[in-house]
């Protein structure tokens, strides 16, 4: 973990200095459609998870320096809803099949370059890690929700998350991300007070 926060902050620095030194410097904002799976193990086996939509809350600012027509750079900030949804949830306890929500929301920070027709259409890749800060899980039967878990900095998640982006610009806005996170969405160390752990 150490060194993958050394190689951001580095990544973030060097961003820093370019950009300070790019004749064209800009800012901009946008919101995003998050559609997500999730790639899972229950309980040592292998298990399969539902495609989630995430529609809201999901803004994101950034400061771009192309340092030529063709070849730019950015970084910036975004609070992201990140989650899955395991529809045949099996409770170790009870081994009561129910299907779970599981979403947090997520401070992020990207670095990342583009190429290709910066004022027209583009490509783009990065890096990106994110801070859980707010954590929801609902439990629901036949449809009907039957619990709710919620949390500030909830110690059911990970620290941080991290992965990599790639995307294409569109003209007019559109856009077309790709991500892939490396890191876990649940605290394997953590059990709750009934001494079951997470997924």
């Amino acid at each position: 973990m150490k060194n993958i926060i050394t190689l951001f902050a580095l990544s973030l620095l060097i961003t820093t200095s370019v950009i300070g030194q790019s004749s064209k410097v800009y800012y901009s904002v946008g919101g995003e459609m998050i559609f997500s799976w999730a790639d899972m193990s229950d309980q040592g086996q292998e298990a399969n998870s539902l495609m989630r939509w995430a529609p809201v809350f999901n803004l994101q600012a950034f400061v771009n320096s192309d340092l030529n027509q063709h070849v730019g750079i950015f970084s910036g900030l975004a609070i992201r809803n990140v989650g899955y949804i395991y529809d045949d949830y099996r409770d170790p306890v009870s081994q009561i099949v129910n299907k779970k929500k599981f979403r947090t929301y997520n401070l992020a920070i990207p670095v990342g370059f583009k190429f290709g027709n910066l004022s027209k259409m583009f490509f783009y890749g990065g890096y990106e890690i994110e801070f859980p800060f707010h954590y929801k899980e609902k439990t629901f039967d036949d449809g009907d929700k039957i619990d709710k878990i919620t949390g500030w900095f909830s110690n059911r998640t990970e620290n941080f998350q991290h992965g990599l982006l790639a995307g294409i610009q569109f003209p007019e806005g559109i856009n077309l991300k790709f991500k892939y996170y490396f890191s876990e969405f649940h605290n394997q160390d953590f059990t709750d007070s009934a001494g079951v752990a997470s997924l």
